[in-house]
């Protein structure tokens, strides 16, 4: 995760919430009390975010003291201590509902990705997100899914072409598009191209897709279509698969599965902010 774009959207975010200041917290304790304060996972998860509880205390004190006991990454149980900080009290309280906010929803992420993985049982298949993620927050939502052991899609419109079914009825045909796009992009951008049937996937291998996308496919679709891909172009598979129907997936042939749920639907893992005066013992 990027470090310098962490910081500047935590600036924001906290600006957000303080506005001109925390009035609670500085009406009710001076500068110069200190205290303790432990973050604690309240259920079983997988964790993801755990700078973002440094960074934004150093960017409201540098007197903070952070101390992490896990890793992104890692798998949590409940009652697990995950970070203790120690600091003016002011700054412990100021910067809670941000680090919750964020730390909850990425480590729900996490989770569910690697639930995901682990329902699909196929090391050969590889889950990955798409681009529903929260406006603002789409590198850390996609961080998230990192930490929970899957990959990402593309980041944005930016980095690569997909062309969708509105795509190709405007443009006329699936080759059109294709033949379109890579006269327009340099030979570092890859062109996928989301297909419905048979015929659409052998036009795509033929217009030379790096990427074939198998859109609301059943298992059996995605298998027999997989088939007629070469190995030098990558396959995936998207729309209408759930937790649920995830697990017949497996042994499809595709390479990877993209899904919307692990970023638009998310349950925030339970985390909190408990709190303890004076030292650091």
């Amino acid at each position: 995760m990027n470090k310098i774009k962490l910081r500047k959207a935590l600036q924001s975010f906290l600006i957000e919430d303080i506005g001109d200041q925390d009035i609670t917290s500085e009406s009710i304790f001076p500068e110069d009390q200190m205290g303790k304060g432990v973050f604690i996972a309240k259920e079983a998860g997988v964790l993801s975010g755990l700078a973002i509880i440094e960074e934004t205390y150093r960017l409201l004190n540098l007197k903070m003291e952070v101390k992490l006991h896990y890793k992104d990454g890692e798998k949590v149980r409940p009652q697990a201590v995950i970070a203790e900080v120690y600091g003016p009290v002011r700054s412990i309280l100021t910067g809670e509902r941000v680090i919750l906010n964020l730390l909850q929803r990425m480590s729900g992420i996490a989770t569910m990705t690697n639930h995901c993985i682990e329902v699909l049982n196929d090391p050969s298949i590889r889950i990955c997100d798409t681009r529903k993620t929260m406006p603002g927050i789409r590198m850390l939502d996609k961080y998230a899914v990192t930490s929970g052991g899957g990959k990402n899609h593309r980041n944005g419109l930016y980095d690569g072409v997909m062309i969708k079914d509105n795509h190709i009825s405007y443009c006329g045909s699936i080759t059109k598009a294709v033949d379109k796009a890579r006269e327009a992009v340099g030979h570092m951008v890859k062109i996928e191209v989301e297909t419905e049937n048979r015929e659409e996937v052998l036009e795509a291998v033929e217009a030379g897709a790096d990427v074939i996308m198998f859109d609301n496919r059943s298992p059996e679709e995605v298998k027999e279509f997989a088939a007629l891909v070469p190995e030098q172009i990558v396959t995936e598979a998207s729309g209408g698969i759930t937790i649920e129907n995830l697990a017949s997936y497996a042994n499809t042939g595709v390479e990877y599965i993209s899904l919307g749920a692990l970023t638009h639907s998310v349950k925030a893992l339970d985390i909190s902010l408990q709190v303890k005066e004076g030292s650091k013992k």
